[in-house]
């Protein structure tokens, strides 16, 4: 992937910040505060707060950008969805960009994607997130695997297979979104407002499809405070992978989990002694090696610490496997909801 070189210009696509949320009273003022601190002009950027069915009482003082907080208007599976297309049709802008309520912008965001839209003939454009960094194991192990999801979302672009991108920093036209007629075809599936209109935009028209690798751009949110919740975000993420359209996105989604449970028989078939102990520890230290080196290269990107590789590396396989498993039977939780496969 090549890297984004910052350059002189004069700003002028015109941004709508649509963020959806639920019972976010605690995060919203400090997204808020980070935008309020963007070095664009005030002129072309608005903010659109799309509430979906909040417990919680949550009001704007006020704003140096122009801001509204609007309704969520329900009609499919899901509310993320149903959030983002509600904006859209009130949103005055040119370029719709989404992100979420406990994430944090940097100043130059949107400087570093106005120049790349310039420069380059896109109607989509994805960008890095990072975990806002804390100590202890839950968090090490949520930033591992998070790092690696970014590596093989930048990489997939890199080798122009891209099916992956996250949703906290995703932005396209508006324009383009209605030419692919948004999130039609995939309303069931209550997650996935960002890779499944990635996929339809991939095989519509990739040219137009392009990735922000910017430091500028990143956008850092919060990992998950234990570990049935994160368990829950990860089987949320996973049960969109039988929805893609990408063969490649699918392919890969296989090799995932297929190596993670060639560990796992390997390590059990060890403990039985009917797997010589050398070739198994020959496989786990491939496998360890391969992760290690996209991780790493990822990590340095993202200007990331690694801590608990090894433990990590020793849990993950029961982890994605039991994840991937469930994904495709269990119901899981999200904001308060339950949503069934």
């Amino acid at each position: 992937m090549k890297r984004f070189s910052r350059k002189e210009f004069t700003p002028k696509t015109s941004f709508t910040i649509v963020v959806p949320f639920r019972n976010e009273k605690e995060n919203l003022p400090n997204l808020l505060h980070s935008i309020s601190l963007l070095n664009y002009p005030k002129e072309l950027v608005e903010v659109i707060l799309v509430d979906d069915d909040s417990k919680e009482v949550f009001s704007v003082q006020c704003s140096v950008f122009s801001l509204k907080v609007i309704k969520n208007i329900r009609k499919s599976n899901s509310p993320k969805k149903d959030a983002i297309e509600t904006a859209i049709q009130v949103a005055k802008n040119d370029w719709i960009i989404t992100t979420d309520a406990d994430c944090l912008v940097q100043k130059n965001w949107l400087i570093a994607f106005d120049q790349y839209i310039q420069e380059n003939e896109v109607e989509m454009l994805a960008s890095g997130v990072c975990y806002i960094p804390k100590s202890g194991f839950l968090s090490a192990f949520q930033n591992l695997d998070f790092l690696s999801l970014q590596g093989a979302t930048i990489g997939s672009f890199g080798i122009n297979q891209p099916f992956m991108c996250n949703g906290a920093n995703f932005a396209y036209s508006k324009a383009f979104f209605k030419e692919l007629n948004g999130f039609q075809g995939n309303e069931t599936i209550a997650s996935g407002d960002d890779v499944f209109l990635l996929q339809k935009a991939v095989l519509s028209a990739p040219i137009k499809v392009g990735f922000l690798l910017a430091k500028e751009s990143i956008v850092a949110t919060k990992p998950v405070e234990n570990w049935t919740e994160l368990f829950q975000q990860r089987v949320r993420w996973a049960s969109k992978s039988t929805g893609y359209s990408s063969f490649y996105g699918k392919l890969l989604a296989l090799v995932v989990f297929g190596g993670n449970l060639v560990w796992i028989v390997s390590f059990l078939l060890w403990l039985t002694s009917v797997l010589d102990q050398n070739i198994f520890m020959l496989f786990v230290a491939l496998k360890f090696l391969i992760d290690f080196i996209l991780i790493y290269k990822t990590a340095n990107f993202f200007e990331s610490k690694l801590q608990f590789v090894l433990a990590s590396s020793l849990l993950y396989p029961f982890f994605n496997v039991s994840v991937a498993v469930y994904s495709l039977f269990g119901n899981y939780s999200w904001k308060g909801r339950t949503f069934s496969k």
